[in-house]
């Protein structure tokens, strides 16, 4: 009984064996905790100020194209220099600017222009930071253990995301903005101490300077391996026709329900949490590629279900089967790019894989949005699930490569494993001090 439960528990040996991972898991969830303080206490700040929904709207816009246009440089930067002092550094930036939203606050008359300024701060320093964190996984856990440590973060972030927006909400609510804000300025002074401690991870040899040439042999590479391109493009089909965040207030209204919208928000995430917790057999299997197009294909299915439902109850259970199968694509994704990506590349490919997670949403919600001012919040969620399934199944007839992807037989995956990723594990020295080198020396 014991070796079976084992069998679908999360493999815990990224954890165990690697010191820098333990404290990146750590500090994800300190910053995580802090993020969303102030992702709800800003635009409800908005939404005082002006009581314009255009105006909360627009904080969306304003983050876009800082987000896409850092994202693609943070890629190259953290393939030229030490990915550690990006984190470091983008930390302390975003702690700076948690600081200028507590002193607007403090002022007698809070100010309206200098939340603007920080959300595009904010999302600049996001893109800049992701490439360098979501790269450094490769670097800092074992080879064949990177679907596992893929399972743990996720797990981190499923935690999260479940507890984090409700205690959020309860600061917000009765304590105000200042502590929210206060809080995540005391998070981000946190996380920036915990990354000091992470080893330095320096570039390769010879390592090319960011430019916009470096950018392009990126997307360049991205397209020449159709196992990649079906990641990025599966990924982007699924969230634009079936991402409807937006329209759960309405959805809510129509299933006459207002009671049930947060728990609208949180079921996926409950999904995906419920997935991770059972994620053991992930860590064993080598068809990745699979993962991503039935995951992918899943949430699309489990979003026409949800749409088409009058029960609210039947509504939960089916996002939260959604959440189910992106968390399954996601771990497809992830494993299939630290497996195949080499590491003189892996930033710049890492800030386009920001920009397929992160752009697709934005579109899915304004669709959704759009759909449902015609149709109506159920038919704009149950016809967008259907396109998804559709746009998944071509996407997948058209790359095949990606149906096939196997990490024992994959020349980029067989490649990669052949020079080794990852420290070799630290048994021996868990708990030994770091290399505490000087950070502030150069970017």
């Amino acid at each position: 009984m014991i070796n079976k439960l084992g069998a679908v528990l999360p493999d815990l040996t990224p954890w165990r064996s690697s010191r820098d991972f333990r404290l990146l898991w750590v500090q994800g969830l300190v910053t995580y905790l802090g993020s969303v303080m102030a992702l709800i206490a800003l635009p409800l700040q908005i939404k005082e100020l002006t009581g314009s929904p255009l105006a909360v709207g627009a904080m969306g816009a304003v983050e876009l194209v800082p987000l896409v246009v850092f994202g693609l440089y943070g890629g190259a930067l953290a393939d030229a220099v030490d990915r550690r002092k990006v984190i470091v550094l983008t930390e302390a930036g975003l702690g700076l600017l948690a600081l200028v939203l507590l002193l607007n606050a403090l002022l007698p008359r809070p100010m309206l222009w200098p939340l603007y300024v920080v959300a595009a701060g904010v999302a600049a320093l996001a893109g800049l930071q992701r490439p360098a964190l979501d790269s450094l996984l490769a670097r800092i856990v074992p080879h064949e253990q990177l679907a596992a440590a893929a399972a743990l973060n996720a797990l981190r972030w499923q935690a999260g995301a479940i507890g984090g927006p409700a205690l959020a909400g309860l600061v917000v609510a009765y304590a105000g903005n200042v502590p929210a804000y206060a809080t995540t300025m005391v998070c981000f002074c946190a996380s920036v101490l915990m990354c000091r401690r992470l080893s330095p991870v320096p570039p390769v040899e010879h390592a090319a300077k960011p430019s916009l040439r470096g950018i392009a042999e990126g997307a360049r590479y991205a397209w020449s391996r159709p196992v990649l391109l079906g990641t990025y493009t599966v990924d982007l089909a699924a969230m634009f026709f079936a991402f409807p965040n937006t329209v759960f207030p309405f959805l809510a209204d129509e299933l006459d329900a207002d009671w049930a919208l947060g728990l609208m928000y949180s079921a996926g995430a409950v999904g995906s949490l419920l997935l991770s917790l059972t994620s053991g057999w992930v860590s064993r299997t080598q068809r990745h590629g699979l993962l991503v197009v039935f995951g992918a294909a899943g949430w699309g299915l489990a979003m026409a279900a949800a749409g088409w439902t009058s029960n609210v109850w039947l509504v939960l259970v089916f996002l939260g089967l959604a959440g189910a199968g992106d968390m399954l694509s996601g771990l497809g994704r992830s494993t299939i790019w630290n497996q195949t990506i080499p590491d003189r590349l892996r930033g710049r490919l890492a800030g386009i894989e920001v920009l397929s997670y992160s752009v697709g949403p934005q579109l899915g919600q304004v669709r959704a949005g759009a759909m449902a001012g015609w149709t109506g919040a159920r038919p704009a969620i149950w016809t967008g699930g259907l396109a998804c399934v559709a746009a998944v199944g071509l996407l997948a007839a058209a790359l095949p490569r990606l149906i096939s992807y196997d990490a024992r037989t994959d020349e980029d995956a067989r490649r990669r494993a052949a020079e080794g990723t990852g420290p070799p594990p630290d048994h021996e020295d868990i708990g030994s001090p770091p290399d505490h080198e000087d950070i502030g020396a150069d970017r």
